[in-house]
């Protein structure tokens, strides 16, 4: 299977992170644009965080058969003003992971967060600060309970389209 190669570019975001480009990512609407995910590391962490927003990052690979997640890291969630409807992730953790990933067969290829009491459904916010090429499982948590995980991923014409979402286990 062919490995897809990202490439960092400048952003145009206000990240102070380095922004990914994907070249050669699965198109949308075929079978292969899916969303392995191999635990539910991701639902754990936001029904612990509730009622505040969890964040974090999805390692793994891309391919043309979709994203496939082997890990799933916590990141802090920085915004303290309005963790409970947004989240802020911490620049250096996500640094220290990319640096840790740097030489492996491992990328960050997403981010993942909760949206307490409110549906997994991406706001303008969230579209506000996504990038082109990762993919981002949001995940519903009601009354402390994960409810509801949706996938979504930016087109190139700036709006999010869901993306299927393959739970395995290890």
């Amino acid at each position: 299977m062919e490995r897809i190669r990202r490439t960092w570019e400048p952003h145009e975001r206000t990240r102070p992170f380095p922004k990914p480009r994907i070249s050669g990512r699965p198109e949308p609407g075929t079978i292969a644009d899916t969303l392995r995910l191999h635990d539910g590391k991701h639902r754990c962490d936001a029904e612990q965080a509730y009622p505040q927003e969890a964040c974090g990052l999805l390692i793994g690979t891309l391919s043309a058969a979709g994203w496939n997640v082997q890990a799933v890291r916590q990141v802090a969630n920085l915004n303290t003003e309005r963790a409970t409807d947004r989240f802020q992730l911490d620049p250096e953790a996500y640094r220290r992971i990319d640096l840790e990933l740097r030489g492996s067969q491992q990328e960050i290829i997403g981010v993942y967060h909760s949206h307490p009491d409110c549906p997994a459904k991406p706001s303008p916010t969230d579209l506000g600060s996504a990038w082109e090429g990762f993919v981002y499982p949001i995940i519903s948590v009601y009354r402390g309970q994960a409810s509801d995980v949706r996938c979504w991923t930016l087109g190139s014409d700036e709006r999010f389209r869901s993306v299927p979402l393959l739970q395995e286990s290890p």
